[in-house]
């Protein structure tokens, strides 16, 4: 959705600047849950089976130490006095039983309820709304040390799943926090809201110690790219006490390939997520029981730091590189491979800032010596990683840009200009819409990192990946002095038209030296993201405001990563309204008329034209 005009930019506060403090999850929680294996239809019988096998195959030893159960326990009617009610057929001893038999193998032991009239699932089984007190009065009494709280009912007792409530969902989940604090047994408390409301933001670090950040995952490569790109703009909102829940592991189960389990646990264990397995251990293979009891991997999760990864490069269509301190001083790199062949993949450590750096392969434990300049690992397989862990690094200097602001571009073929917040942006960029950058300092020619900083809320819900290999994304393509553009997925800048990403830095070759070079943006998929400027390394001598990057071009941008402290909306484009109105709706994936997952734009002028399943636009 393009509402240029109605975005304002954000300024950015320090993340985490809240904190629950109930004590819990100074590190990510660890532990096992059934919906991934089992749904919601697990039996008495299967959590003493899963609980026995966590301690067996010592995934409990690892610090998987939460038994957490889903929906499916719960009774479809509430006991006289109001009390939950456990199926009898599901639960026959009856969950505080459960909850001894969980505590007798030295484990902690999960509830699950939801914040709405009715709990995800079979239909009928009871939610907490309006029972919070009494109901984390119950959870305690039967020795919870978990709380899995969903979201589904939460908009009424008619509406399953909203994905745009008419309300604010923190409001359900608080009552539900200060329930829990009330009882006076530390619970840790997990909310599961699909990240509905951008729960980063909120922030979700003062209403609970973990919060989904996405949809749910599935057993799906393209599921797994769609929350990687969910996270990039929110990493920094995660640390000790509160973390981003990037949901689930599917590792063990079908679907994804063996190296894609172990880049799917890597990422998940690097940016810092709860790794809560969801997997029939009864029939787990060896290959990915050792995926997830991969003792170096675990410790990046669990690294009292806290720092999560963040996007360093995205080379699109060849690999990511990502990388985050730990508390020993080192830093950790995940390089993934997008191809769909194995191949050889090369880390150049300017990349991460290092010049040079001592190394151990965090997969295998393999130490690698000394690196210098690069390193190049040979069949890496198809969507496959390579961890390391540098130390000893000497850095390099960081690089300083000139920057062109959109208010200088020349826009041609619908392409246009607003001014949002004091700022131009310049959006429309793609069905023909251009916008080009002229009198670019290129230094001293060749390849020069080049740094977007843009705005793109085309965010999507589960199974709409399924529609793009770029999901949580927008493609612009990029030319340097009308060479062959270059592809690049641009990560989504967060879940409203208000907030910017910064320090997007990708390197393109065919500047010449001089200032006579011109930068052209287009988009033959869709659009762009809207772009606020674009800066190019290069000597200070360069046209332009000549500035060092800030930090966060180095460990991730700020600017899309912290609570906005600042947010002023304009007024929204003349040619939409939102909700009601005359004219066609047009959805977030292109079906005029449909209702999308995040609501609708009406079009004033009646008229509506879509490119693509993947953005819309109004006439």
């Amino acid at each position: 959705m393009l509402r240029l005009a109605g975005a304002a930019l954000a300024l950015a506060a320090p993340p985490f600047a809240l904190a629950l403090g109930n004590g819990f999850a100074r590190t990510p929680q660890m532990g096992w849950n059934p919906y991934n294996a089992f749904n919601v239809y697990t039996t008495e019988a299967q959590y003493h089976q899963q609980t026995d096998l966590m301690v067996s195959t010592g995934l409990a030893a690892l610090g998987y130490n939460y038994m957490i159960m889903d929906s499916g326990w719960q009774g479809k009617s509430r006991a006289s006095n109001g009390e939950f009610q456990w199926d009898t057929s599901r639960v026959p001893a009856g969950i505080p039983a459960l909850s001894s038999y969980v505590h007798n193998k030295n484990l902690k032991f999960g509830i699950y309820s939801d914040g709405g009239y009715f709990s995800c699932g079979e239909a009928g089984r009871q939610g907490s709304l309006n029972y919070e007190r009494q109901d984390a009065k119950t959870f305690a009494a039967w020795g919870a040390d978990y709380l899995k709280y969903d979201n589904c009912f939460a908009d009424g007792p008619n509406t399953g799943v909203s994905y745009n409530p008419s309300y604010n969902l923190t409001v359900h989940f608080t009552a539900m926090r200060d329930a829990l604090a009330a009882t006076g047994r530390p619970i840790l408390f997990s909310v599961c809201e699909w990240g509905v409301q951008d729960p980063a933001r909120w922030p979700g670090s003062a209403v609970g110690n973990s919060w989904r950040m996405s949809d749910d995952i599935n057993a799906s490569w393209n599921a797994v790219l769609r929350i990687i790109n969910q996270v990039v703009p929110i990493v920094g909102f995660g640390g000790p006490g509160g973390w981003n829940d990037l949901d689930l592991l599917e590792v063990g189960n079908s679907g994804l390939t063996a190296a894609e389990q172990q880049t799917h646990f890597a990422f998940w264990a690097a940016v810092k997520s709860p790794l809560i397995v969801s997997t029939d251990l009864s029939k787990i293979s060896a290959t990915a029981l050792a995926v997830i009891k991969n003792p170096r991997i675990i410790a990046l999760n669990q690294d009292s730091l806290g720092k999560a990864i963040s996007l360093k490069r995205r080379y699109t269509d060849d690999n990511d590189v990502w990388a985050g301190p730990l508390s020993d001083g080192s830093t950790v790199v995940l390089v993934i491979n997008w191809q769909n062949n194995a191949r050889s993949l090369t880390l150049q450590l300017a990349d991460v800032g290092f010049a040079s750096a001592t190394a151990t392969d965090l997969i295998s434990g393999s130490s690698l010596g000394k690196l210098s300049g690069s390193y190049t690992a040979t069949n890496v397989a198809a969507h496959g990683v390579v961890v390391l862990k540098l130390s000893g690094a000497v850095t390099v200097t960081a690089p300083s840009f000139t920057q062109y602001p959109a208010s200088g571009f020349t826009l041609a073929g619908g392409a246009t200009l607003s001014t949002v917040n004091s700022t131009s942006v310049a959006g429309y960029i793609g069905q023909g819409g251009t916008a080009t950058v002229k009198n670019v300092n290129g230094g001293n020619g060749g390849t020069q990192l080049v740094s977007f900083d843009y705005i793109d809320a085309d965010f999507i819900f589960a199974g709409s990946e399924k529609q793009t290999n770029y999901p949580n994304s927008r493609l612009g393509y990029v030319s340097v002095n009308g060479g062959t553009p270059v592809k690049i997925s641009f990560p989504i800048s967060g879940q409203s038209w208000t907030i910017q990403y910064t320090g997007f830095i990708v390197p393109l070759s065919g500047f010449k030296a001089g200032t006579s070079n011109t930068i052209t943006l287009s988009s033959s998929s869709g659009y762009s993201p809207n772009i606020v400027r674009v800066g190019v390394a290069s000597p200070s001598t360069a046209p332009g405001t000549t500035v060092a990057p800030p930090t966060t071009s180095q460990t991730g941008p700020t600017t899309s990563q912290a609570e906005p402290t600042t947010s002023v909306t304009s007024a929204p484009p003349t040619t939409t309204t939102s909700g009601g109105g005359s004219g066609c709706s047009v959805s977030l994936y292109g079906q005029c008329g449909g209702s999308g997952y995040s609501g609708c734009t009406t079009c004033a002028s009646g008229t509506c034209k879509y490119s693509n399943d993947y953005y819309s636009q109004c006439l």
